[in-house]
């Protein structure tokens, strides 16, 4: 096989390969946290306490494998977003979502975070540190409409008191509404 022949051949399978397939990017800076999934009982429980329906737009910050805005699109209708600087953590929400068979109401993006544009959320989910937490509150009150909802899984918002905390087989979910003081 000439040079010329095997250059066109790779080419080929080079745009053949599925998306899912090709190389993984690295994330654009080193993640804050390591990924944890948040038990289903509690992203239930998340979901409750917002009391999430087809009208609201879910915004998962730091969504790793997109089990809250896939679960909110299959039970509820919702459609939503996950945000992660982790395109592993995409790739496998991509798929998670594909497999629920709910692609055309969730989207997965490789973002960070902290300069993401969420405002069109109706309903923001967490699950970060409580210094991430902090460092995004000043964000969440900025981007977002008053009464936008922001549900944290474990972690608090410092002194900002929550209006609902609850206990799920002692996890703690806590609960604000934009603006949060």
């Amino acid at each position: 096989m000439t040079y010329r022949r095997f250059a066109f051949v790779l080419a080929f399978l080079v745009l053949l390969t599925p998306p899912a397939l090709a190389q993984q990017a690295a994330p654009t800076r080193t993640p804050d946290v390591i990924f944890v999934p948040t038990p289903q009982e509690v992203v239930d429980a998340m979901l409750k306490v917002a009391k999430v329906g087809p009208a609201d737009v879910i915004y998962d910050l730091g969504s790793g494998d997109g089990r809250i805005p896939i679960t909110a699109a299959r039970r509820f209708g919702t459609r939503g977003v996950g945000i992660d600087i982790d395109p592993q953590r995409i790739a496998e929400a991509n798929a998670n979502a594909q497999s629920a068979g709910v692609t055309d109401k969730v989207k997965f993006l490789n973002q960070d975070l902290f300069t993401t544009d969420f405002s069109e959320a109706t309903v923001v989910t967490l699950y970060l540190l409580p210094s991430l937490n902090l460092k995004l509150l000043p964000i969440l009150n900025k981007q977002l409409k008053p009464g936008t909802r922001i549900v944290s899984h474990a972690f608090d918002m410092g002194t900002a008191k929550p209006q609902e905390t609850l206990n799920i087989s002692g996890r703690t979910v806590y609960f604000w509404t934009i603006p949060i003081r």
